[in-house]
């Protein structure tokens, strides 16, 4: 899994103005995104997944598959409530190409930190690939406490976590308990640095959509244990990264995308397009 480290880039999914994929973007996004990102995570969050149908979500992976321009690990995101069908999910996609599986804490339900570890347990038994725990609380409403994700960690199928949860305490249990080769990503792009400095290895990045070079030295300085410049690239990103999350992602970065001319800023409801007060924020704050 050492070709999970770096920067993982958690991809938009362009759409056009009807709402449909927009493959040609698709294409540009990844062959922009590819100058400085390590590996590519399809149908996060990030990709609207809660939005993307099931048949929709296959063409993608396998348009990235096929127009992968330097050929980078691929990372495939299947999580959800329904344990079952998240594994019938897996069972039903051609993981063939995919590295490993980013899978979502369950939501809105809430299960007990032993129905988490159930869940992962369940899920990781019965995948035919490596899984990597997802744990946000913001979106979830549930945490997966250090504790749960050392449990999980013995799982030899579950071989890493991005961890979104903005909790540095938490992060650093986790760095301290876990097995040497689980992996531990920062969720939270602002956040990258201080988790490499307690045992990161990585990052899965928003921002890295537009700004993968960015994102290519930070984590390069931050793997040598150069803190100071990978400080110094992180910072050029503190005014940016607000305006991305204030409408939802992945509204904000979308529309930093449009003006870079690699997509249109188009989202699918419940998501609306950046207003023009965000809009002017970012114009006033981009790179």
């Amino acid at each position: 899994m050492k070709k999970l480290t770096g920067t993982g880039v958690a991809l938009v999914t362009p759409f056009d103005s009807e709402g449909a994929i927009d493959f040609l973007s698709l294409k540009k996004l990844l062959a922009h995104t590819a100058k400085g990102v390590d590996y590519y995570v399809v149908m996060g969050t990030t990709g609207e997944s809660a939005t993307v149908t099931k048949d929709e979500k296959k063409e993608v992976l396998s348009f990235v598959l096929k127009n992968n321009p330097k050929k980078l690990p691929l990372v495939y995101g299947i999580g959800g409530n329904n344990t079952d069908a998240v594994i019938e999910e897996i069972h039903s996609t051609d993981l063939k190409g995919v590295t490993a599986i980013l899978s979502v804490s369950p939501y809105y339900n809430k299960p007990s930190q032993e129905g988490i570890y159930q869940h992962f347990k369940k899920i990781a038994d019965l995948s035919p690939r490596p899984i990597i725990l997802y744990n946000v609380p913001g979106r979830t409403s549930s945490n997966i406490t250090a504790e749960t994700t050392l449990r999980l960690a013995k799982h030899n199928n579950i071989v890493g976590v991005k961890e979104a949860s903005g909790n540095l305490e938490q992060c650093m249990k986790i760095a301290k308990g876990k097995p040497k080769s689980f992996l531990l990503i920062s969720g939270d792009d602002l956040l990258t640095v201080p988790i490499y400095s307690v045992g990161g290895v990585g990052v899965i990045s928003v921002l890295a959509n537009a700004y993968p070079v960015v994102f290519k030295n930070m984590t390069a300085y931050a793997s040598a244990g150069n803190y100071l410049k990978a400080a110094t690239e992180v910072f050029r990103l503190l005014e940016i990264n607000g305006p991305m999350y204030e409408e939802g992602n992945p509204v904000g970065v979308k529309y930093l995308l449009s003006l870079m001319s690699v997509c249109k800023p188009h989202v699918r409801l419940p998501m609306v397009d950046a207003s023009a007060a965000l809009q002017k924020k970012i114009n006033k704050v981009a790179l």
